[in-house]
């Protein structure tokens, strides 16, 4: 099953506790390792081929120019992350998947890992079959446990889910958009009866919204918990006003390279202050 990804609206700004400031933050040493963990949006799925992954293009690990990526930046902080970039991140990947992830992260000895993990969650056939927040929290707690244990001192970056409702209401009156959501049965929660203005629609939209929001609210929480070495986006990928040309037009679901960029840039500036060596 294709991972499920919705661009995000601006419009919350509760999802995730606020990062520090970078004049507050104690600076970090470039990693030797690091690790994306989630879902497709962290493969760059469908944003350099029809269908397939394409890990060069990704936010977190990829080395694309045209990105911009968390490990481009540090690469250039410090020869010896080069080749270091791994995603263990894969499409169709929930919550319930991030400790055999971060399981891999910890036997690779990555020190830095960005999570972005929820969207599948809540991209689900029927809204019924959501997972519940108190399940996704504790997902992300055993996740982090097992983190502090395997590699003391890694430091961890999470992402806020995109605002999937955000994607509804950019692609709702494109004819290709709903073409693609209805045969390939996208994150039915949410895109089901895309032009549909009826109030139980409505009001369907409205929870799967508030679900995601409850996520990154979890996400702050269980990064909070593991402590100083985690940061947030502050909610800035949920709030971010991605259009459709965010999005790839295989399927007007995933980011494209242009949405790529965008997540990179709107995490890396608010993740750790890193010590440039030279």
């Amino acid at each position: 099953m294709i991972a499920r990804l919705g661009p995000a609206l601006a419009a919350v700004v509760l999802t995730a506790s606020a990062p520090l400031p970078a004049s507050a933050a104690t600076a970090q040493p470039v990693p030797r390792v690091m690790a994306a963990l989630g879902d497709s949006i962290s493969t760059g799925f469908n944003a350099c081929g029809f269908y397939v992954s394409c890990t060069a293009r990704s936010w977190s690990t990829g080395d694309n120019g045209a990105v911009a990526s968390h490990y481009a930046r540090l690469a250039k902080l410090s020869g010896t992350l080069q080749n270091h970039n791994l995603t263990f991140a894969a499409p169709g990947a929930t919550s319930a998947d991030l400790l055999g992830q971060m399981r891999e992260a910890i036997a690779a000895g990555a020190d830095y890992v960005t999570i972005l993990i929820g969207a599948q969650d809540a991209c689900t056939r029927t809204e019924q079959s959501m997972t519940p927040v108190a399940t996704y929290r504790q997902r992300l707690d055993t996740a982090l446990a097992a983190l502090r244990s395997g590699v003391p001192g890694a430091r961890v970056f999470f992402a806020s889910v995109p605002d999937v409702r955000r994607l509804w209401q950019v692609g709702k009156d494109n004819a290709l958009a709903r073409t693609f959501w209805t045969t390939a049965r996208l994150c039915q929660s949410m895109l089901a009866a895309p032009s549909s203005t009826a109030r139980a629609d409505e009001q369907r939209r409205s929870r799967v919204r508030a679900r995601v929001i409850a996520y990154n609210r979890a996400a702050a929480g269980a990064c909070a918990a593991y402590g100083p070495r985690c940061r947030t986006d502050g909610g800035a990928v949920f709030s971010y006003p991605f259009t459709l040309d965010h999005v790839s037009k295989w399927d007007y679901f995933h980011p494209n390279t242009a949405g790529q960029r965008v997540l990179a840039e709107r995490t890396f500036t608010r993740g750790f202050t890193w010590i440039d060596p030279r």
